[in-house]
């Protein structure tokens, strides 16, 4: 088992890979993982920019909060041609870019493996937040917001899927859910606190 000590990664002391298959598989990160919130709809609801909304507002009280943006399409994240791509083309079996200011890294995910552990392994390298937002995923477990407009001429998910917490519009739709409205984000920055602190 090697340990990668880098000064790039102070936030994580003890991270080990014990193998190149569980290469973002870190052993002994910090705990607990940071609650982690949905925010759903259909096509052109609003969902990027609502989450941005959010965020901000959640910054702005001190909050550290990490993203996800879901997709069930296949996109290649990498440029083709540039050299970390190149790296991967060459049978790397992942691959990180370190900068002085940003990292990331590229790696394949298992087609078997599901969501939630996908969530995990990202969740481990965002243990430091105080809140997951996940943009999109209607299928997954989690606390889930569904964002909704009139203008989609389509009704909401809520309708038929009573796991979506509340509906977020400021014209309320016809659905069991609570609606909550889309034009005050401190109330709903509120709301979801409290919900997330229990």
């Amino acid at each position: 088992m090697t340990r990668y000590p880098h000064p790039h990664w102070g936030r994580f002391p003890n991270v080990f890979f014990p193998s190149c298959r569980n290469i973002i598989e870190p052993v002994n990160v910090c705990k607990p993982q940071p609650p982690r919130l949905h925010i759903v709809g259909r096509r052109n609801a609003g969902k990027t920019s609502l989450v941005c909304d959010l965020v901000r507002n959640l910054a702005g009280r001190g909050l550290r909060v990490a993203t996800i943006k879901h997709t069930h399409h296949h996109h290649e994240f990498d440029t083709p041609g540039k050299d970390s791509w190149k790296h991967r083309e060459a049978g790397a079996v992942g691959v990180g870019i370190l900068s002085p200011h940003m990292m990331a890294a590229f790696v394949p995910s298992d087609r078997m493996e599901s969501s939630a552990d996908g969530y995990d392994r990202l969740a481990r390298m965002f243990c430091g937040s105080d809140l997951l937002l996940i943009e999109g995923d209607l299928h997954s477990e989690g606390l889930k917001l569904e964002v909704w407009r009139p203008e989609l001429n389509e009704p909401p998910y809520a309708v038929t899927d009573t796991a979506i917490h509340a509906v977020i519009s400021d014209v309320p739709p016809d659905v069991q859910q609570d609606v909550w409205p889309r034009s005050d984000v401190a109330d709903l920055v509120d709301r979801i606190l409290e919900i997330i602190n229990g």
